[in-house]
């Protein structure tokens, strides 16, 4: 059983799973995982995120954990199977795991 809490396991997830980025739009700019849904957690605060898929889990990631607990927390109040990526974007570069700038160049953390 995988650990949607944990970068390695989300990455080899990610083709079964939504990975929602909750960081803001610098961030999201700077590096992000191919195939995530950028949704800032301010925006998930005010309502966003209803065209999530109820029915698939969702991963969700910041810089390192703490936006993204937030977030996980309100989705999963509004009935998702919501899982927080813990050491968010600075674990997942850590791992060396792939993601990219919006320009198709290496990403990096900002």
């Amino acid at each position: 059983m995988s650990d949607l809490s944990n970068v390695q396991d989300v990455h080899d997830r990610l083709s079964e799973i939504q990975l929602v980025d909750v960081r803001e739009p610098y961030e999201w700019e700077a590096g992000r995982v191919d195939g995530a849904v950028h949704l800032p957690v301010n925006a998930i605060m005010s309502g966003a995120g209803g065209d999530l898929d109820k029915d698939t889990p969702v991963a969700v990631i910041c810089r390192t954990g703490n936006r993204s607990e937030l977030a996980t927390m309100m989705l999963q109040a509004r009935g998702y199977d919501a899982h927080n990526v813990e050491g968010g974007m600075e674990a997942w570069q850590a791992a060396g795991l792939p993601f990219e700038a919006a320009d198709g160049s290496p990403g990096r953390v900002a």
